[in-house]
């Protein structure tokens, strides 16, 4: 399965990302990719995607990573929207325990002969 992804470049601290072409079971490490469609300096916030050649693999069935296809989506080069990349805070078991505290439940405390 093909898939539309970025490949980090650049120095520390200076990221630089080619947009890339490739098969999803292997690395991009290396240049090991199918095709280069575009890239992105974060730093600068400069862009540059071949569109046409994006369009072209979305027709033979190649899905673009969650950031990608925000990418994708703000340059309207797709139509969708917006897919959330930073994950939901988990909610904390404390929290639910405290709640049950206030309610009124009892809390059992061991005698210091007990630790």
């Amino acid at each position: 399965m093909l898939v539309i992804r970025l490949f980090r470049t650049g120095k520390k601290n200076q990221p630089f990302f080619k947009i890339v072409v490739t098969d999803k079971r292997k690395p991009t490490r290396a240049g090991r990719f199918v095709e280069q469609v575009g890239f992105w300096n974060p730093l600068t916030k400069e862009k540059n995607l071949k569109s046409e050649r994006v369009k072209y693999w979305l027709t033979k069935g190649a899905k673009p990573s969650s950031t990608v296809h925000n990418m994708l989506v703000s340059e309207k080069i797709m139509e969708a929207k917006k897919i959330p990349v930073h994950k939901q805070p988990k909610k904390k078991e404390g929290a639910e325990a405290g709640s049950a505290l206030a309610a009124g439940a009892v809390q059992l405390e061991k005698s210091p002969g007990e630790w």
